[in-house]
């Protein structure tokens, strides 16, 4: 089945190294990011391992809660863990879910039906689709989806970026322009009309056209 923006998050239940879980109970009423790896000890994904443990106060600070999947046993995870916290020197401080029977790799459209049951072996290759990152809303709707290949690591701090657009837009009627950071202007949604963007916004917008409406970030 396949996954688009606005559908729920398929749930389910997964052992982690954090223990069992029951993935949209263990979300509660946090926004989550679930970020997906062809195989344990590669060497693109042991980077991106790493940097997303350097980074998780930033996303303890918004409310989001973290989540790794790999196509191995927990077991091998830890040993991975290992590996990850010597060469990138933090150590991995989130959940990594055990999927050796490829179920949640198949529930979220990253490997078709047709591939087994098991990921014994198989090679990162054959699993290469499995690189995508999930964000997750706490109405447990896909806000976000982004899948690399398996030779570029991904952009965590644009994952950061995104959550921040998110936020922001879910709580005031604007969308943010291309290369937006935090405290950039805004664009008032054309659903907006002037009447009502006078009220919200009585100091006024700049306006190049009547369709782009451009006002500072609403605090």
């Amino acid at each position: 089945m396949a996954i688009r923006l606005g559908d729920t998050a398929p749930d389910f239940s997964a052992e982690t190294t954090h223990g069992n879980i029951n993935f949209h109970e263990w979300l509660d009423d946090a926004w989550g990011v679930l970020f997906s790896h062809p195989k344990d000890f590669t060497p693109v994904c042991t980077t991106e391992l790493g940097y997303m443990a350097s980074l998780k106060p930033e996303f303890d600070k918004r409310n989001v809660k973290i989540i790794g999947l790999s196509v191995d046993p927990v077991t091998s995870h830890g040993k991975w863990a290992a590996d990850i916290e010597e060469t990138q020197g933090h150590k991995v401080n989130y959940p990594m879910i055990g999927d050796p029977e490829l179920k949640v790799a198949k529930l979220y459209d990253m490997l078709p039906a047709d591939s087994g049951s098991t990921s014994e072996g198989r090679t990162a290759a054959n699993n290469a689709t499995v690189r995508t990152v999930f964000v997750i809303g706490p109405d447990k709707k896909i806000k976000l989806m982004l899948s690399y290949p398996m030779s570029t690591g991904r952009n965590f701090d644009e994952v950061l970026r995104v959550l921040d657009s998110i936020q922001l837009t879910g709580k005031h009627k604007v969308a943010t322009p291309v290369n937006w950071k935090q405290g950039d202007d805004v664009i008032i949604l054309p659903a907006v009309t002037d009447e009502e963007a006078k009220q919200k916004y009585p100091g006024g917008w700049k306006s190049p056209k009547p369709y782009l409406r451009i006002v500072p970030q609403p605090k």
